[in-house]
């Protein structure tokens, strides 16, 4: 089962694709956890993707699906999670087509719906632990009092430069111009389903569950 999670910054999709993935055998694609990795693989398509990095450019939608194809053909698993790709229907189209060429295919797109100011409330307060990313809220999931991540022990937290009020409503107004038109296009194909991303962690995943198991 192939999936693609779609929502603003701060909507769950990582904590959602990490239960998939320790829950149903998946495996997390996510694009800047790609692109890190082929950095430092030393393999062509790594190369090229360090020359760019490096240059400051942007990287291309072709490195992208290149990196993704690698995947695809080297890692064996129960579906993949696609999370940050596709973010603008030319990267959907090309998407869709690469699965073609792997005789693959999307099962879902799950839209995970927010309320902008709960969103901002809720980024605000966060805190990831440094050594497995789980995630802290200062309100609704506070750092354990023994000062120990509750999922791995680590003992450092850090927060996002960028996870501000302006920052993230600069972020947001990007995901809007660019990534929303995704809604309508999966929308046409009948694919997309609908989540409340700021509901309980639980809750969300029940939804998602839901979904998948339709």
């Amino acid at each position: 089962m192939n999936i693609i999670l779609l929502g603003p910054p701060g909507a769950g999709k990582g904590t959602q694709a990490r239960h998939l993935v320790e829950t149903r055998g998946m495996v997390q694609l996510s694009t800047g956890d790609m692109l890190r990795e082929a950095k430092d693989s030393g393999t062509e398509m790594g190369k090229i993707v360090a020359d760019v990095m490096a240059r400051g450019a942007l990287v291309t939608d072709e490195i992208v699906i290149g990196l993704i194809r690698e995947k695809l053909e080297t890692v064996k698993a129960n579906g993949f999670i696609f999370d940050g790709f596709p973010r603008t229907l030319a990267q959907a189209d090309a998407l869709g087509d690469l699965l073609e060429s792997q005789n693959e295919h999307l099962d879902a797109v799950i839209e995970m719906r927010v309320d902008d100011a709960a969103l901002v409330a809720r980024i605000v307060a966060r805190s990831t632990c440094a050594m497995c990313g789980e995630v802290y809220n200062d309100n609704t999931k506070p750092i354990p009092a023994d000062g120990k991540c509750s999922n791995c022990g680590g003992t450092e937290f850090k927060r996002r430069a960028d996870d501000n009020e302006d920052s993230l409503k600069t972020r947001l107004m990007e995901y809007y111009k660019q990534t929303s038109p995704l809604i309508g296009y999966y929308y046409a194909k009948d694919m997309l389903s609908r989540v409340d991303g700021l509901g309980a962690i639980d809750a969300v995943q029940g939804e998602i569950s839901a979904v998948l198991d339709a």
